[in-house]
C-alpha cells in the first residue's frame, strides 16, 4: 500500500476499513477514542493507530480517505506528525529526547552565548559563574530568573543591575574586533527590524556578514528579514548557509523550511519541519507548521481524482496548510513568523526518510577556527574570528590584586574579576569592590563565590603552561600552610586546653584570613596562645581543631573549636598580618611500678576533691559552666592513657577562676603528678577561701 492503485484496481472504502480493522488487531496497536462514529473519524483513528504501530505506509492511504470525507484540522494530524518526526529521528540517529543532535564543534564556540547561540556581546557573568549576552539576560529576566545552564536561582533577577564583565569584554574586543563589531551591527539591525525599517535592518546585516562570514546566527536572522521582504531566494540561501555552519541547529532548519514554503517547495519544507521535530520533539512552532495540513476542498489546490505523478515516480496529492501570520521578533532565540503557503505530503514514506543533513552538508561547514602560532588562515584575515595567539599577552588575564594569572577567577556583580582568594582577603577588610568601590555586602552575605566558567576555559585553553605554573605555586602555598610544625598559625587570645571546647568570635581581618586558610588546607587546626608583653605570645600553647564555622553577613564568624595537643614554641614569626610559630609537641612522661601506684592514688583523690568542689558551687554558676564547657569528664581508669593526661584535669583548670599567667605552667608540665598536686593546692585554697 505504498502508492495509489489505478482507479479500476482501487479497493472500495469499506474494504479499506476492513483491512485497517484487521491491522488494529496486531500487537502494540491501540485504538484511540471510543465508539465508531462517522466514517471519517473511524478512518482517522485507525490511521493514527497504524502510524503509532510504525506502519506509516499503511496509515497514509487512510489519512487520504479520511480527508476526502471531511476536511481535517491541523490538530487532528498531530499523531501523524509525531510518527513522521520519529521516523526521521531514527533515520538520522538522533537522541529520542528533546534538545537536538550533537552540536558541531568549533573553536569559537567557547565564546558563544548559550541563550541566543551567537557570539557573546557585552558579556555578563552571573553569580553562578556562567556568562551570557547582556541583552539576552535583560530580555529573559521577566520570564526566568534561573540560569539556563545550571538552574541556579538569582540568574537575572528583575531588579538586578547587569554589569558587563570588564575583562571578558576587553579580551573579546582585542581578539575578535570584527566579530564584536558584527554583533553590534546585529543588535542595531534587530532594533531596526522591530521598528519595521526592513531595508535599513538588511543593510546592517549585510555589513555584519561581511565582517563575520562564519556566524550562523547572522545568516539565520538575515533569512528572516529577506522572508519579510519577500526575497525568498535570498532567504533560502541564507538559511541553507546557516544549516551548513550548524547542521544540527533547530532554528536554522526552521528558517530553511519557511523559506522553502514561501517558494512553493512544500514537500522539501515539510521535511525540514519534520527534521526540526526530530531535533526537538517539544518545539511548538515546528509542530504547528507540520500539523497544519488540511485537505483543500473549496479553494487553493483542488483535489485531483487521479494522483499526480512526480518525475521520481512517487505519487502525491495536494494538501494545504492553513495558518495565521505571526509578527517577527528580533530576539535571536525565538522561533517566529510562519509563512502563508501550501504544503504537499508525500504518500511514500521513503520521501520522508531523506537525510536532511547529509554527509556532504556536514563536511561543508565553513572553516572557523582560531589561529595559534603557525596556523594559516586559508580565507585571509577578514573574518575577524582568528586570534594570533603568539601575540596574546598573559598579563591580559592577570589578577589586579596579586598581579599573577587568575586562579579560580570570580566575577563580582559590578563586573570585575579577581582570584577567589584575593577577593576574599579584600572582603575581610572592606565589603567593597577593590577597583570601583561598589558595595559587595550582598556578595559577602552569600558566602558563595562561584568561579567564572568562561574565564577558566580561556586560561586552560590558551595559557596552559602559565596555568600549570600558577597551579604549582598555589599548591606549594597550600602545602606550606598545611604544615602543622612550621609556620603554624597562632591565635593570640585566651588559654586553651586539650579536650576542652573553645568557642571564638572572629572579626579581625587577619584572623578571618587565618581561619579561612585553616579550612581551605583541610587541617582545620591552629594554635592558641596567650599574649606576652615581650615576645608577642607565650612560649606554650594548645592546638585547636575547628569543628564548625558560622559566617555572618558582615563577614564576622563564630568558630566552634576544641583543644587537641599541647606545644612549645621554638620560633616566633608572622605571616600576612597574623602570628605564626615553629613548634614542637609536648606529652606527659609516663611512670611505672610504685610511682604509677602512687599516681593512681593521687589521681583518684584529686578527682574526688574536684568533683566535690564543683558540686558545692551555686546552681546558677554551675549552669553557666555546664552550658559553656559541658559536664565534667569521667575519671579515667588509666590516667596515663592519653599523652596529654586525663581530660577531667583540663576541664577543672578551664573552670577554675585563675589568671592566665597562673594557668600557663600547668600547660607546660610534662609530669601528671606535678599537675595533680598543683590542682590540689588550688582546690584547697578555693575551699579555704569559701569557708571564710
Amino acid at each position: 500500500m505504498g502508492s495509489h492503485l489505478p482507479p479500476q484496481q482501487r479497493p472500495e472504502p469499506q474494504l479499506v476499513l476492513q483491512l485497517a480493522a484487521g491491522a488494529l488487531q496486531a500487537p502494540n496497536l491501540e485504538l484511540s477514542g471510543g465508539g465508531l462514529g462517522p466514517e471519517w473519524q473511524v478512518l482517522l483513528r485507525r490511521a493514527d493507530a497504524l502510524a503509532y504501530g510504525g506502519r506509516l505506509h499503511e496509515a497514509l492511504p487512510l489519512y487520504q480517505l479520511a480527508s476526502r470525507h471531511q476536511q481535517l484540522r491541523a490538530e487532528q494530524l498531530e499523531k501523524l506528525v509525531e510518527c513522521l518526526a520519529q521516523s526521521v529521528r531514527i533515520k538520522e540517529g538522533l537522541p529520542a529526547s528533546a534538545g537536538g543532535g550533537p552540536p558541531q564543534p568549533r573553536e569559537w564556540d567557547v565564546f558563544r552565548c548559550r541563550k541566543c547561540q551567537g557570539f557573546l556581546f557585552e558579556p555578563v557573568s552571573l553569580p553562578c559563574g556562567h556568562t551570557f549576552c547582556k541583552k539576552c539576560l535583560e530580555r529573559d529576566r521577566a520570564a526566568e530568573s534561573r540560569c539556563v545552564l545550571c538552574k541556579e536561582e538569582g540568574g537575572a533577577a528583575a531588579g538586578q543591575l547587569l554589569r558587563v564583565n570588564v575583562i571578558l569584554s576587553n579580551l573579546l574586543a582585542k581578539w575578535f574586533p570584527c566579530q564584536v563589531k558584527a554583533s553590534q551591527l546585529r543588535h542595531e539591525g534587530n532594533l531596526l527590524y522591530k521598528e519595521k525599517k526592513l531595508q535599513a535592518a538588511l543593510q546592517k546585516y549585510n555589513e555584519a556578514v561581511s565582517l563575520a562570514p562564519n556566524d550562523h546566527l547572522l545568516y539565520s536572522n538575515r533569512s528572516q528579514i529577506n522572508s519579510t521582504l519577500k526575497a525568498c531566494e535570498d532567504a533560502l540561501h541564507d538559511a541553507e548557509t546557516a544549516c551548513r555552519l550548524q547542521p544540527y541547529w533547530l532554528k536554522g532548519h526552521l528558517r530553511k523550511g519557511q523559506a522553502l514554503a514561501n517558494l512553493g517547495k512544500t514537500e522539501e519544507a515539510l521535511r525540514e519541519f519534520l527534521f526540526c521535530l526530530a531535533l526537538d520533539t517539544g518545539n511548538k512552532t515546528a509542530k504547528s507548521e507540520a500539523q497544519k495540513v488540511n485537505v483543500e476542498q473549496k479553494r487553493g489546490f483542488p483535489i485531483q481524482e487521479e494522483p499526480n505523478v512526480t518525475t521520481s515516480g512517487s505519487l502525491r496529492k495536494s494538501v494545504q496548510i492553513t495558518e495565521s501570520k505571526k509578527d517577527c521578533s528580533e530576539e535571536e532565540n525565538k522561533l517566529t513568523s510562519t509563512p502563508e503557503s501550501t504544503f504537499l505530503i508525500s504518500e511514500k514514506c521513503s520521501l520522508l526518510k531523506r537525510k536532511c543533513c547529509s554527509e556532504e552538508m556536514r563536511n561543508a561547514e565553513v572553516t572557523c577556527k582560531l589561529m595559534k602560532k603557525d596556523t594559516v588562515d586559508t580565507k585571509g584575515n577578514s573574518t575577524g574570528q582568528h586570534i594570533p595567539f603568539e601575540f596574546v599577552d598573559p598579563s591580559d588575564l592577570d589578577c589586579s590584586l596579586c598581579m599573577r594569572l587568575f586562579y579560580e577567577p570570580v566575577t563580582t556583580p559590578c563586573g570585575h574579576t579577581f582570584c577567589l582568594k584575593c577577593l576574599e582577603r579584600c572582603l575581610d577588610h572592606n565589603p567593597k569592590c577593590p577597583l570601583c568601590k561598589e558595595g559587595l555586602s550582598e556578595c559577602l552575605a552569600m558566602r558563595k563565590y562561584c568561579k567564572t566558567v568562561l574565564m577558566e576555559e580561556l586560561i586552560a585553553r590558551y595559557l596552559p603552561e602559565e596555568l600549570t605554573e600558577r597551579r604549582k605555586i598555589y599548591e606549594e602555598e597550600i602545602a606550606e600552610l598545611s604544615n602543622l610544625n612550621k609556620n603554624v598559625p597562632i591565635f593570640v587570645c585566651t588559654m586553651a586546653y586539650p579536650t576542652v571546647p573553645c568557642p571564638l568570635h572572629i572579626f579581625e581581618p587577619c584572623y578571618r584570613l587565618m581561619i579561612r586558610r585553616c579550612m581551605e588546607t583541610g587541617t582545620k587546626q591552629f594554635g592558641m596562645c596567650i599574649s606576652d608583653p615581650v615576645k608577642g605570645f607565650a612560649d606554650y600553647g594548645c592546638i585547636l581543631e575547628i569543628r564548625n564555622v558560622e559566617f555572618f553577613a558582615d563577614g564576622r564568624s563564630v568558630v566552634d573549636s576544641i583543644g587537641k595537643r599541647r606545644f612549645k614554641v621554638i620560633q616566633h614569626s608572622q605571616r600576612d598580618g597574623y602570628n605564626t610559630a615553629d613548634i614542637e609537641y609536648i606529652e606527659d612522661q609516663k611512670v611505672q611500678g610504685q610511682e604509677y601506684a602512687a599516681l593512681l592514688v593521687l589521681h583518684d583523690s584529686v578527682y574526688d576533691q574536684a568533683y566535690m568542689w564543683f558540686n558545692s558551687l551555686k546552681q546558677a554558676l554551675k549552669s553557666r559552666i555546664l552550658s559553656h564547657f559541658g559536664p565534667m569528664p569521667a575519671k579515667d581508669p588509666d590516667p596515663q592513657a592519653n599523652p596529654n593526661g586525663p581530660a577531667w584535669c583540663w576541664w577543672v583548670l578551664a573552670v577554675l577562676p585563675l589568671e592566665n599567667r597562673a594557668q600557663l605552667p600547668f600547660l607546660a608540665m610534662k609530669s601528671l603528678k606535678d599537675r595533680l598536686n598543683g590542682i590540689r593546692r588550688v582546690l584547697t585554697f578555693m575551699s579555704r577561701t569559701r569557708s571564710r
